[in-house]
Protein backbone atom coordinates (compact mmCIF):
# COMPACT_ATOMS: atom_id res chain seq x y z
CA UNK A 1 0.00 0.00 0.00
CA UNK A 2 2.98 2.60 0.81
CA UNK A 3 4.38 1.81 -2.74
CA UNK A 4 1.19 2.55 -4.27
CA UNK A 5 0.69 5.54 -2.13
CA UNK A 6 4.56 6.72 -3.29
CA UNK A 7 3.96 6.51 -7.26
CA UNK A 8 0.05 7.83 -6.44
CA UNK A 9 2.01 11.00 -5.20
CA UNK A 10 5.05 10.83 -7.56
CA UNK A 11 2.88 11.15 -10.66
CA UNK A 12 0.53 14.10 -8.45
CA UNK A 13 3.55 16.56 -7.92
CA UNK A 14 5.17 15.77 -11.32
CA UNK A 15 1.74 16.56 -12.74
CA UNK A 16 1.69 20.08 -10.71
CA UNK A 17 4.84 20.94 -11.55
CA UNK A 18 3.90 20.80 -14.96
CA UNK A 19 1.00 22.88 -14.11
CA UNK A 20 3.02 25.93 -12.35
CA UNK A 21 6.07 25.66 -14.66
CA UNK A 22 4.04 28.49 -16.92
CA UNK A 23 3.03 31.98 -16.61
CA UNK A 24 -0.63 31.83 -17.50
CA UNK A 25 -1.54 29.81 -14.57
CA UNK A 26 -0.81 32.42 -11.93
CA UNK A 27 -2.43 34.98 -14.40
CA UNK A 28 -5.51 32.72 -14.44
CA UNK A 29 -5.57 33.03 -11.16
CA UNK A 30 -4.98 36.53 -10.64
CA UNK A 31 -7.93 37.36 -12.59
CA UNK A 32 -9.76 34.66 -10.74
CA UNK A 33 -9.13 36.61 -7.13
CA UNK A 34 -10.00 40.44 -9.17
CA UNK A 35 -13.33 38.85 -10.59
CA UNK A 36 -14.25 37.51 -6.99
CA UNK A 37 -12.76 40.89 -5.55
CA UNK A 38 -15.56 42.69 -7.68
CA UNK A 39 -18.54 40.43 -7.15
CA UNK A 40 -17.60 40.66 -3.34
CA UNK A 41 -17.54 44.52 -3.43
CA UNK A 42 -20.56 44.65 -5.42
CA UNK A 43 -22.88 42.32 -3.27
CA UNK A 44 -21.38 44.41 -0.53
CA UNK A 45 -23.37 47.60 -1.61
CA UNK A 46 -26.23 45.30 -3.19
CA UNK A 47 -26.85 43.48 -0.41
CA UNK A 48 -26.39 46.43 2.75
CA UNK A 49 -24.38 43.26 4.41
CA UNK A 50 -22.55 45.62 7.06
CA UNK A 51 -25.66 46.13 8.20
CA UNK A 52 -27.95 42.88 7.53
CA UNK A 53 -25.35 39.99 7.57
CA UNK A 54 -22.89 38.65 5.39
CA UNK A 55 -25.40 35.30 4.65
CA UNK A 56 -25.98 36.57 1.24
CA UNK A 57 -22.69 37.31 0.34
CA UNK A 58 -21.14 33.81 1.58
CA UNK A 59 -23.46 31.67 -0.31
CA UNK A 60 -22.92 34.33 -3.67
CA UNK A 61 -19.10 33.75 -3.27
CA UNK A 62 -19.37 29.78 -2.83
CA UNK A 63 -21.40 29.68 -5.84
CA UNK A 64 -19.31 32.25 -8.14
CA UNK A 65 -16.65 29.53 -7.00
CA UNK A 66 -18.38 27.09 -8.56
CA UNK A 67 -19.16 28.71 -10.92
CA UNK A 68 -15.44 29.48 -12.17
CA UNK A 69 -14.52 26.16 -11.04
CA UNK A 70 -16.64 24.22 -13.38
CA UNK A 71 -15.01 27.04 -16.36
CA UNK A 72 -11.72 26.31 -15.62
CA UNK A 73 -11.43 22.86 -14.62
CA UNK A 74 -12.31 21.03 -17.77
CA UNK A 75 -9.71 22.87 -19.44
CA UNK A 76 -7.07 21.91 -17.03
CA UNK A 77 -8.07 17.93 -16.98
CA UNK A 78 -10.12 17.21 -19.93
CA UNK A 79 -6.45 16.47 -21.62
CA UNK A 80 -4.55 15.50 -18.46
CA UNK A 81 -3.95 11.58 -20.60
CA UNK A 82 -4.90 11.85 -24.00
CA UNK A 83 -2.74 15.38 -24.36
CA UNK A 84 0.22 13.84 -23.12
CA UNK A 85 -0.40 10.76 -25.37
CA UNK A 86 -0.63 12.96 -28.19
CA UNK A 87 3.00 14.30 -27.33
CA UNK A 88 4.73 11.19 -26.37
CA UNK A 89 5.02 11.07 -22.97
CA UNK A 90 2.48 9.34 -21.51
CA UNK A 91 4.17 5.84 -23.15
CA UNK A 92 7.68 7.27 -21.08
CA UNK A 93 5.68 6.94 -17.76
CA UNK A 94 3.56 3.51 -18.51
CA UNK A 95 7.07 1.85 -18.81
CA UNK A 96 7.93 2.46 -15.47
CA UNK A 97 7.04 0.98 -12.01
CA UNK A 98 3.82 3.74 -12.15
CA UNK A 99 0.53 1.60 -12.54
CA UNK A 100 -2.17 2.67 -15.17
CA UNK A 101 -4.36 3.52 -12.08
CA UNK A 102 -1.73 5.38 -10.50
CA UNK A 103 -1.54 7.38 -13.43
CA UNK A 104 -4.94 7.95 -13.77
CA UNK A 105 -5.83 9.04 -10.22
CA UNK A 106 -2.53 10.76 -10.21
CA UNK A 107 -4.02 13.12 -13.04
CA UNK A 108 -7.24 13.17 -11.58
CA UNK A 109 -6.03 13.97 -7.96
CA UNK A 110 -3.31 17.08 -9.70
CA UNK A 111 -6.40 18.38 -11.52
CA UNK A 112 -8.55 18.18 -8.26
CA UNK A 113 -5.90 19.82 -5.88
CA UNK A 114 -5.35 22.78 -9.23
CA UNK A 115 -8.96 23.43 -8.86
CA UNK A 116 -9.41 23.61 -5.23
CA UNK A 117 -6.59 26.70 -6.08
CA UNK A 118 -9.10 28.55 -6.81
CA UNK A 119 -11.68 27.60 -3.52
CA UNK A 120 -8.26 28.74 -1.48
CA UNK A 121 -7.77 31.74 -3.33
CA UNK A 122 -11.22 32.71 -2.34
CA UNK A 123 -10.96 32.08 1.32
CA UNK A 124 -10.33 35.55 2.48
CA UNK A 125 -13.64 36.85 0.58
CA UNK A 126 -15.35 33.69 2.60
CA UNK A 127 -13.97 34.89 5.71
CA UNK A 128 -14.85 38.46 4.98
CA UNK A 129 -18.32 37.50 4.34
CA UNK A 130 -18.42 35.31 7.78
CA UNK A 131 -16.75 38.37 9.74
CA UNK A 132 -19.87 40.50 8.84
CA UNK A 133 -22.40 37.84 10.16
CA UNK A 134 -25.20 35.75 10.61
CA UNK A 135 -23.60 33.18 8.64
CA UNK A 136 -24.03 29.74 10.68
CA UNK A 137 -20.64 27.64 11.30
CA UNK A 138 -22.70 24.60 10.02
CA UNK A 139 -22.98 26.62 6.33
CA UNK A 140 -19.66 27.39 6.50
CA UNK A 141 -18.17 24.00 6.51
CA UNK A 142 -20.90 22.13 4.40
CA UNK A 143 -21.13 24.52 2.15
CA UNK A 144 -17.07 24.47 1.64
CA UNK A 145 -17.19 20.72 2.05
CA UNK A 146 -19.80 19.86 -0.55
CA UNK A 147 -18.20 22.89 -3.24
CA UNK A 148 -14.87 21.27 -2.78
CA UNK A 149 -16.37 17.88 -3.92
CA UNK A 150 -18.45 18.89 -6.80
CA UNK A 151 -15.18 20.41 -8.31
CA UNK A 152 -13.41 17.04 -7.21
CA UNK A 153 -16.34 15.37 -9.46
CA UNK A 154 -15.87 17.66 -12.44
CA UNK A 155 -12.09 17.18 -12.50
CA UNK A 156 -12.55 13.31 -12.30
CA UNK A 157 -14.77 13.98 -15.21
CA UNK A 158 -12.35 15.83 -17.42
CA UNK A 159 -9.34 13.24 -16.47
CA UNK A 160 -11.38 10.28 -17.22
CA UNK A 161 -12.78 11.32 -20.88
CA UNK A 162 -9.19 12.49 -21.19
CA UNK A 163 -8.39 8.71 -21.02
CA UNK A 164 -11.84 7.30 -22.68
CA UNK A 165 -11.64 9.89 -25.82
CA UNK A 166 -8.82 9.94 -27.92
CA UNK A 167 -8.36 14.12 -29.09
CA UNK A 168 -7.80 16.33 -26.33
CA UNK A 169 -9.97 18.89 -27.93
CA UNK A 170 -13.50 16.34 -28.11
CA UNK A 171 -12.64 15.24 -24.48
CA UNK A 172 -12.44 19.10 -23.36
CA UNK A 173 -15.34 19.71 -25.26
CA UNK A 174 -17.49 16.75 -23.54
CA UNK A 175 -16.22 17.63 -20.28
CA UNK A 176 -17.90 21.06 -21.29
CA UNK A 177 -21.17 19.28 -22.02
CA UNK A 178 -21.33 17.25 -19.40
CA UNK A 179 -20.96 20.03 -17.27
CA UNK A 180 -23.92 22.03 -18.52
CA UNK A 181 -25.82 19.12 -18.93
CA UNK A 182 -25.95 19.06 -15.09
CA UNK A 183 -25.83 23.09 -14.43
CA UNK A 184 -28.30 24.14 -17.11
CA UNK A 185 -29.73 20.63 -18.61
CA UNK A 186 -31.58 19.89 -15.59
CA UNK A 187 -33.14 23.18 -15.15
CA UNK A 188 -33.99 22.89 -18.85
CA UNK A 189 -35.51 19.39 -17.85
CA UNK A 190 -37.29 20.59 -15.02
CA UNK A 191 -39.36 22.81 -16.00
CA UNK A 192 -39.72 21.37 -19.63
CA UNK A 193 -41.14 18.58 -17.74
CA UNK A 194 -43.55 20.21 -15.58
CA UNK A 195 -45.15 22.08 -18.35
CA UNK A 196 -45.27 18.98 -20.71
CA UNK A 197 -47.70 17.29 -17.89
CA UNK A 198 -50.00 19.14 -16.53
CA UNK A 199 -53.22 19.34 -14.19
CA UNK A 200 -56.59 21.11 -14.24
CA UNK A 201 -56.89 22.95 -11.78
CA UNK A 202 -60.80 23.12 -10.31
CA UNK A 203 -61.60 26.85 -8.43
CA UNK A 204 -64.22 27.77 -6.77
CA UNK A 205 -64.84 31.64 -5.84
CA UNK A 206 -67.16 33.41 -4.29
CA UNK A 207 -66.81 36.43 -3.12
CA UNK A 208 -68.22 40.46 -1.69
CA UNK A 209 -70.55 42.16 -3.87
CA UNK A 210 -68.33 45.75 -3.06
CA UNK A 211 -70.57 47.50 -5.62
CA UNK A 212 -73.33 46.42 -3.37
CA UNK A 213 -71.38 47.50 -0.42
CA UNK A 214 -70.09 50.64 -1.62
CA UNK A 215 -74.09 51.80 -2.65
CA UNK A 216 -76.07 50.67 0.10
CA UNK A 217 -73.13 50.28 2.88
CA UNK A 218 -73.79 47.81 5.53
CA UNK A 219 -73.83 47.77 9.09
CA UNK A 220 -71.94 46.29 11.38
CA UNK A 221 -72.78 42.73 12.31
CA UNK A 222 -74.84 42.21 9.57
CA UNK A 223 -73.44 39.49 7.05
CA UNK A 224 -72.00 40.82 3.45
CA UNK A 225 -73.97 40.74 0.06
CA UNK A 226 -72.41 37.88 -2.05
CA UNK A 227 -72.39 37.35 -5.58
CA UNK A 228 -73.03 33.88 -6.79
CA UNK A 229 -70.40 31.00 -6.30
CA UNK A 230 -68.06 31.09 -9.42
CA UNK A 231 -66.76 27.86 -10.31
CA UNK A 232 -63.77 27.44 -13.49
CA UNK A 233 -60.79 25.87 -14.28
CA UNK A 234 -57.12 25.90 -15.33
CA UNK A 235 -53.64 23.88 -16.00
CA UNK A 236 -51.10 23.90 -13.72
CA UNK A 237 -47.85 22.27 -14.19
CA UNK A 238 -46.75 19.32 -12.53
CA UNK A 239 -43.54 20.01 -11.24
CA UNK A 240 -43.29 17.37 -8.27
CA UNK A 241 -43.20 14.77 -11.23
CA UNK A 242 -39.95 15.71 -12.26
CA UNK A 243 -38.27 17.74 -9.66
CA UNK A 244 -35.89 14.55 -9.26
CA UNK A 245 -33.96 16.44 -12.37
CA UNK A 246 -32.85 19.10 -10.27
CA UNK A 247 -31.22 16.81 -7.43
CA UNK A 248 -28.55 16.26 -10.45
CA UNK A 249 -28.02 20.42 -10.24
CA UNK A 250 -24.46 21.11 -8.86
CA UNK A 251 -25.75 24.34 -7.57
CA UNK A 252 -28.81 22.65 -5.61
CA UNK A 253 -27.08 20.21 -4.30
CA UNK A 254 -24.86 22.43 -2.36
CA UNK A 255 -27.46 25.07 -1.49
CA UNK A 256 -29.35 21.78 0.06
CA UNK A 257 -26.54 20.11 1.37
CA UNK A 258 -26.07 23.33 3.70
CA UNK A 259 -28.12 23.72 6.80
CA UNK A 260 -31.45 26.05 6.02
CA UNK A 261 -30.97 29.50 8.14
CA UNK A 262 -34.21 31.52 8.50
CA UNK A 263 -35.01 34.81 9.99
CA UNK A 264 -37.99 35.27 12.76
CA UNK A 265 -40.34 35.97 10.38
CA UNK A 266 -39.65 32.11 8.52
CA UNK A 267 -37.34 33.56 5.53
CA UNK A 268 -34.13 32.27 4.92
CA UNK A 269 -31.43 34.76 5.09
CA UNK A 270 -29.15 33.66 2.46
CA UNK A 271 -29.42 32.23 -1.28
CA UNK A 272 -28.23 28.45 -0.16
CA UNK A 273 -31.87 28.84 1.96
CA UNK A 274 -34.06 30.17 -0.81
CA UNK A 275 -32.84 27.54 -3.78
CA UNK A 276 -33.30 24.91 -1.30
CA UNK A 277 -37.12 26.09 -0.36
CA UNK A 278 -37.76 26.44 -3.77
CA UNK A 279 -36.77 22.47 -4.46
CA UNK A 280 -38.26 21.34 -1.66
CA UNK A 281 -41.83 23.23 -2.71
CA UNK A 282 -41.54 21.27 -6.22
CA UNK A 283 -41.65 18.07 -4.19
CA UNK A 284 -45.06 18.78 -3.52
CA UNK A 285 -48.53 18.46 -5.88
CA UNK A 286 -50.48 21.26 -5.99
CA UNK A 287 -53.88 22.16 -4.71
CA UNK A 288 -56.21 20.65 -8.06
CA UNK A 289 -59.40 22.10 -5.42
CA UNK A 290 -59.48 25.30 -4.74
CA UNK A 291 -61.72 27.07 -2.96
CA UNK A 292 -61.59 30.75 -1.90
CA UNK A 293 -64.98 32.07 0.05
CA UNK A 294 -64.23 35.98 0.52
CA UNK A 295 -67.72 36.27 2.18
CA UNK A 296 -66.15 33.64 5.14
CA UNK A 297 -63.52 36.29 6.07
CA UNK A 298 -66.09 39.20 6.04
CA UNK A 299 -65.93 40.69 9.58
CA UNK A 300 -68.83 42.75 11.68
CA UNK A 301 -66.69 45.93 10.54
CA UNK A 302 -67.32 45.66 6.95
CA UNK A 303 -63.52 44.04 6.04
CA UNK A 304 -62.43 41.17 5.47
CA UNK A 305 -59.46 39.43 8.14
CA UNK A 306 -56.59 39.17 6.69
CA UNK A 307 -55.25 35.07 5.51
CA UNK A 308 -52.75 33.62 8.00
CA UNK A 309 -52.87 30.27 6.85
CA UNK A 310 -50.43 30.19 4.06
CA UNK A 311 -47.03 28.37 4.68
CA UNK A 312 -43.88 30.07 5.25
CA UNK A 313 -40.55 29.01 3.59
CA UNK A 314 -39.63 27.51 6.72
CA UNK A 315 -42.34 25.83 7.14
CA UNK A 316 -42.27 24.22 3.28
CA UNK A 317 -38.30 23.62 3.82
CA UNK A 318 -38.59 21.41 7.28
CA UNK A 319 -41.99 19.53 5.41
CA UNK A 320 -39.72 18.46 2.87
CA UNK A 321 -37.72 15.86 2.15
CA UNK A 322 -33.50 16.37 1.42
CA UNK A 323 -32.78 15.66 -1.68
CA UNK A 324 -29.01 16.82 -2.06
CA UNK A 325 -27.16 13.23 -1.18
CA UNK A 326 -28.98 11.73 -3.60
CA UNK A 327 -27.14 14.04 -6.73
CA UNK A 328 -23.82 13.62 -4.51
CA UNK A 329 -24.73 10.05 -5.10
CA UNK A 330 -25.48 10.62 -8.69
CA UNK A 331 -22.03 12.90 -9.39
CA UNK A 332 -19.78 10.48 -7.40
CA UNK A 333 -21.00 7.42 -9.42
CA UNK A 334 -20.35 9.31 -12.76
CA UNK A 335 -16.85 10.47 -11.35
CA UNK A 336 -16.04 7.09 -10.25
CA UNK A 337 -17.31 5.43 -13.67
CA UNK A 338 -14.98 7.81 -15.59
CA UNK A 339 -12.42 7.34 -13.75
CA UNK A 340 -12.36 3.49 -14.16
CA UNK A 341 -13.48 3.70 -18.15
CA UNK A 342 -10.14 6.18 -18.29
CA UNK A 343 -8.07 2.78 -16.54
CA UNK A 344 -9.23 0.34 -18.35
CA UNK A 345 -8.67 2.25 -21.82
CA UNK A 346 -5.19 3.73 -20.55
CA UNK A 347 -4.15 0.13 -19.66
CA UNK A 348 -1.03 -1.25 -21.36
CA UNK A 349 -0.45 -3.72 -23.30
CA UNK A 350 -3.05 -2.47 -25.61
CA UNK A 351 -5.99 -5.18 -26.49
CA UNK A 352 -6.57 -3.86 -29.54
CA UNK A 353 -4.85 -1.95 -32.34
CA UNK A 354 -4.90 1.91 -32.19
CA UNK A 355 -7.09 3.23 -35.17
CA UNK A 356 -4.92 3.16 -38.03
CA UNK A 357 -2.19 0.51 -37.54
CA UNK A 358 -2.53 -2.63 -39.13
CA UNK A 359 0.24 -5.87 -38.72
CA UNK A 360 2.47 -6.05 -41.13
Amino acid sequence: MTGFLQGLWLVVTIDLRQRTRTVAWYVLLGVFVLLVLAVTVLLVFATDALFAGGGGVFSTIVFFVLLLGTLVSPALSANAINGERDSGTLATTQVTLVSTTQIVLGKWLAAWITALAFLAAAVPFLAFAVALGEVPAATIVVATLVTAVELGVVAAIGVGLSGVLTRPLFSVAVTYLVVAALSIGTLIAFGLGGAAVQSEVRATNRSVDWAAVERDGVPPGEEAPCLPSETYTYPTPRFDYVWGFLAANPYVVVADAAPGSFDEQGDPKDVFGWIATGVRQAQHAPELEIEYDECAAWTPSGSIAPDDDWERPQQVYDRSVPSWFVGLGIHLLLAAGALAWAVQRTRTPAQRLARGSRIA
